[in-house]
């Protein structure tokens, strides 16, 4: 329904949506935004893999992971990948070594060369909601108890509102002239 709602308002031109694997924002992305490609949140996939790691062998499965994401070019990162799938397998972490396997091309599509290497940084995680839900998480805890949904909710709509004309319009999160000639086509 969001991403419906979206179109209707006139959304278009999107080349690529990040999030955290939810089933229904992946099947809604292939259903209503066939143009697009979906990018699995990078530390989202970390934390899966971590959390079939035992604590031993966990701070060497998070170094070899960043050393999986600080490729240069996908083919390198899944070649990478692999090698970091078989150390997994030789110390017995089977389970961890198939998510890995599993989720890597979907967490590699920042990647493609159809991104500017510029915005690799920002695109492979949905950091930038996240740090949203943490503020208005930290901001509703601090009233407690709201007396009905909707004062809830004005709450809520209020720090959004904020945010976005205060933080994110005095800043540029991506420079979208790095697209090239393809954004007039977008737009």
């Amino acid at each position: 329904g969001f991403i419906t709602g979206m179109l209707a308002r006139g959304l278009k031109g999107v080349r690529l949506v990040t999030g955290d694997r939810c089933a229904g924002l992946v099947a809604a992305v292939n259903e209503l935004l066939p143009e697009a490609r979906y990018q699995r949140c990078m530390v989202h996939f970390e934390r899966n893999i971590l959390a079939k790691v035992n604590p031993r062998n966990r701070e060497w499965a998070a170094d070899a992971l960043k050393a999986v994401f600080a490729m240069e070019s996908r083919d390198k990162a899944l070649e990478k990948a692999e090698s970091v799938a078989k150390e997994l397998e030789t110390r017995k972490l089977r389970e961890a070594a198939k998510c890995l396997r599993e989720g890597i091309s979907e967490t590699t599509t920042y990647l493609l060369d159809d991104y500017p290497r510029e915005h690799r940084r920002r695109i492979r995680t949905n950091n930038m909601i996240e740090r949203l839900n943490r503020e208005i998480r930290r901001r509703t805890r601090v009233v407690g108890s709201f007396p009905d949904g909707r004062s809830a909710l004005m709450l809520v709509c209020a720090r959004v509102r904020y945010v976005t004309s205060n933080e994110w319009s005095t800043r540029r999160y991506l420079d979208m002239s790095r697209l090239g000639e393809s954004v007039p086509v977008a737009n």
